[in-house]
């Protein structure tokens, strides 16, 4: 379950693709913990911006802006705006909650005795996973900033992550799935 959604988009018209009698306000966001993709139907008259950390939990005090979650979407259902705005978005929960995903640099492990999870991350070689390796066993990172201080050559591995996140949503066929859920069956419904 997400308690939180970043907004990717908001069409408080509906969406422009369907009859307009059945236009009816909708936002688009992705959840802050698996990563989610969710339809969610506004209040009326609430007003949302791309980015805006949204409250969609089952309390319904807290619950200001969103009426109703509709169900989960895949990458495909979004707008262009969302697609647009989907890397800013995750790098964006991903500084955000720094600590969770520095601890996967310190607790990532192997997949199998040739392949290592870290490997699934955009843009690091066996080197570099060896460097974070070696790194972590002499002590655990705290921080982003102290594992570029730390690893040569390692730049923004929020980006790193976020590289991941990104692949794992835009392409149903990832045969691993570091951070997200797998993307919702066609045959099944759009439950939450």
């Amino acid at each position: 379950m997400e308690d939180y959604v970043y907004v990717l988009d908001f069409l408080p018209k509906g969406r422009g693709d369907l009859p307009p009698f059945k236009r009816t306000p909708v936002v688009y966001g992705i959840g802050e913990n698996q990563f989610t993709f969710l339809e969610l139907i506004p209040k009326r008259d609430a007003t949302f911006t791309i980015g805006e950390r949204v409250y969609v939990g089952k309390d319904g005090m807290q619950r200001v802006k969103i009426e109703k979650i509709k169900g989960r979407v895949n990458f495909e259902d979004l707008t262009a705006t969302a697609h647009g705005e989907l890397p800013y978005v995750i790098n964006d929960i991903v500084k955000n909650q720094e600590p969770q995903f520095v601890k996967f640099f310190n607790e990532a492990s192997a997949i199998s005795t040739r392949f290592h999870v870290l490997e699934l991350l955009p843009g690091l070689g066996k080197k570099m996973m060896h460097q974070i390796l070696d790194e972590r066993k002499k002590q655990p990172f705290t921080t982003f900033k102290e594992m570029q201080d730390r690893i040569d050559f390692l730049r923004c591995p929020d980006k790193l992550i976020s590289k991941r996140i990104e692949l794992e949503l835009t392409d149903p066929n990832q045969k691993y799935r570091i951070f997200t859920r797998p993307p919702i069956s066609h045959e099944s419904s759009s439950q939450y």
